[in-house]
């Protein structure tokens, strides 16, 4: 089984300083399995993230903001679950400084392909 604690991740925050988190990585690895990876995320004041190669889904722990996909703007709270495709470009802004958040990467690079008939290919509104 694996396991990941949201406390014992949080304390391992802010990770590593590099040229895109000068100030130290706001995200950790909780842990990988085949094309499966789950992180722990957690911006602080800015969300300075690029488009990713594979499909995502955030499960938001806690905090509120706006999410921006494709440029158009949501407004998300703790609970809610947010997807995002391959490629597309996305970020959080004006959140709160409590905001942290479950990322899910899975698939293969480039994402899956929606299915035509299963009347999913696009998350309702």
């Amino acid at each position: 089984m694996l396991k990941a604690s949201l406390v014992d991740l949080l304390r391992r925050l802010p990770g590593p300083r590099t040229s895109n988190w000068p100030d130290g990585e706001r995200f950790v690895e909780a842990f990988a399995r085949g094309s499966l990876v789950v992180e722990l995320y957690a911006p602080d004041g800015v969300d300075p993230q690029k488009p990713h190669t594979r499909d995502e889904v955030y499960f938001v722990v806690s905090g509120t903001g706006d999410f921006v996909i494709a440029g158009e703007r949501r407004q998300f709270a703790a609970g809610d679950a947010l997807f995002v495709a391959a490629g597309v470009v996305h970020r959080f802004e004006n959140f709160s400084a409590d905001f942290v958040t479950w990322v899910v990467f899975y698939g293969p690079e480039g994402g899956e392909k929606p299915k035509e008939d299963d009347g999913h290919a696009t998350p309702p509104a």
